[in-house]
């Protein structure tokens, strides 16, 4: 019990860190641009070593996508960890409801940065690519389908579309009204045939 419970200490420790970091990072580039703050600098800010800096993350870069590493962890975890007998689409739906009440002073920094630092542009986009190839893979298998086919391809990409287009704080009806969208979209180009991912749940 013990050891868990130092375990568990660690990893909040960890996690603190991280956050740190990550904050004082986005706050810098929003503040000073992402090309002239440093990771010294980065490092003084969130009150740790250089060091620490880079052994949670390998670049500069990385510090400024982390933002997106952790929705797509909570993503696929809502989804790994979904209500037996739901869709892909009805844990996305979940996962929208709840983090709408989860909006914090991260989100608005990370907006910031991004609007202020045009060269984050392409890479934050090319991120977003690979979490929609995730997501298409998690469809593919719930479709019975290869994990490159198009539906779910075409899904996931109609699936992240979506949520970009319901904002930082969309409504609890904005989003039913969206995933509507989707399942129906879904199930239009899954035939008739496909039960897994429901048009009318």
């Amino acid at each position: 019990m013990l050891v868990m419970r130092a375990e568990g200490l660690r990893e909040r420790g960890k996690a603190r860190k991280r956050e740190a970091i990550v904050s004082a990072a986005h706050e810098l580039f929003a503040e000073r641009g992402y090309d002239a703050a440093t990771i010294t600098d980065i490092s003084e800010k969130a009150g740790v070593s250089r060091r620490t800096v880079t052994l949670y993350f390998p670049t500069k870069l990385s510090i400024a996508l982390a933002h997106l590493d952790a929705v797509e962890e909570r993503i696929f975890s809502a989804v790994r960890e979904r209500e037996p007998g739901w869709s892909v689409i009805d844990a996305l739906e979940h996962w929208l409801n709840e983090e709408r009440s989860h909006q914090d002073e991260l989100d608005a920094l990370t907006d910031r940065m991004l609007t202020l630092n045009p060269q984050l542009q392409a890479p934050h986009q090319a991120r977003v690519a690979e979490i929609v190839e995730n997501g298409a893979r998690h469809l593919a298998e719930e479709m019975g389908v290869p994990p490159d086919a198009r539906d779910a391809r075409l899904a996931a990409a109609a699936a992240a579309a979506l949520v970009s287009s319901l904002g930082p704080a969309p409504g609890r009806e904005d989003i039913a009204a969206a995933m509507t969208f989707l399942r129906a979209g879904i199930s239009a180009v899954s035939g008739p045939d496909n039960g897994a991912v429901r048009a009318d749940s």
